[in-house]
């Protein structure tokens, strides 16, 4: 079974072709809250950097992620903290 990070890492790079992206594994620090769950990938921290992000609002690329990330979040993925830029924003 893949692990959850490589999902959320490959439908992130089909569906936004990002010039960078990280994706951390916080569970830890979650460990005995809900949603957390044993053995961890519950929790992420994710930055993207992507084109696909110009001319949106905020909102917007939050939607458009959490649209790509659907089945994750409808399941395993408890919490998800996003900072999404575009290039041209360092």
């Amino acid at each position: 079974m893949a692990k959850i990070a490589d999902l959320i890492r490959g439908k992130l790079a089909e569906g936004l072709s990002p010039t960078h992206l990280v994706i951390e594994d916080d569970s830890d620090r979650h460990a005995g809250h809900s949603g957390a769950r044993s053995g961890g990938e519950s929790h992420f921290n994710v930055a993207v950097e992507s084109a696909a992000f110009i001319g949106l609002r905020s909102i917007d690329r939050q939607r458009l992620v959490h649209r790509l990330l659907a089945e994750e979040l409808a399941g395993p993925v408890h919490a998800l903290s996003l900072t999404l830029t575009t290039p041209a924003q360092d």
